[in-house]
């Protein structure tokens, strides 16, 4: 006697289109959220309390033809190390490089103010 064997046909998924765009939506929709609430938030879920300094605390000099910050930073604090205040200054100012470029404002932290 014979066995018949039933055998289930297999079914492949595929990923149509459609469906690709909504798993594409569904995974950026917690990155939209996030900008959607830094945005309404007034962008302050974006600050960090490192990268500025509070009201009052620098004051602003000009840089004038032939300065670099590490002339500035030697005549602002001579005592003290230059690439510390280069660091400091570049900091403060946001600063992606260290070149600066005559009449640039630069905000120099008080400690560093220049005496009047």
């Amino acid at each position: 006697m014979a066995t018949i064997a039933s055998v289930a046909p297999t079914t492949r998924l595929r990923l149509t289109a459609r469906g690709r765009r909504l798993l594409a939506g569904l995974a950026a929709l917690p990155a939209a959220v996030a900008i959607a609430v830094a945005v309404l938030g007034g962008g302050s879920a974006l600050a960090s309390a490192e990268g500025g300094a509070t009201a009052g605390t620098f004051t602003e000099i000009t840089v004038m033809s032939g300065e670099s910050l590490w002339s500035i930073a030697q005549d602002l604090a001579p005592h003290a190390d230059p690439r510390d205040v280069v660091e400091e200054i570049t900091r403060l100012n946001v600063l992606e490089s260290s070149s600066v470029s005559a009449g640039q404002r630069l905000a120099i932290p008080l400690e560093y103010a220049p005496q009047s």
